[in-house]
């Protein structure tokens, strides 16, 4: 199985889909990178067989997408209660 430092590659997902946003990744298509991101990483860099791979990838890819949406919602909701 993989080891708890594996899951730094979530966060690594997350500044890899950010920069291929700033070159011209259209922001729709960011969730599907990030689970294709994911699936890469775990598949070559975690050494497990191909089915625990896939289940590990869909994991960091999920949890990546799902971590930069959840930062932006409270950020966007934070600054909306703001006092002006």
């Amino acid at each position: 199985m993989f080891e708890l430092y594996n899951v730094a590659i979530v966060p690594l997902i997350i500044g890899v889909v950010e920069l291929m946003k700033r070159y011209g990744l259209p922001v729709k298509y960011s969730p599907l990178m990030s689970v294709a991101l994911g699936l890469i990483f775990s598949i070559y860099f975690i050494p497990v067989n191909l089915k625990e791979g896939i289940i590990i990838g869909l994991m960091f890819g999920l949890s990546a997408s799902g971590l930069y949406s959840g930062g932006k919602n409270i950020m966007t909701n934070h600054r909306k209660n703001e006092p002006k």
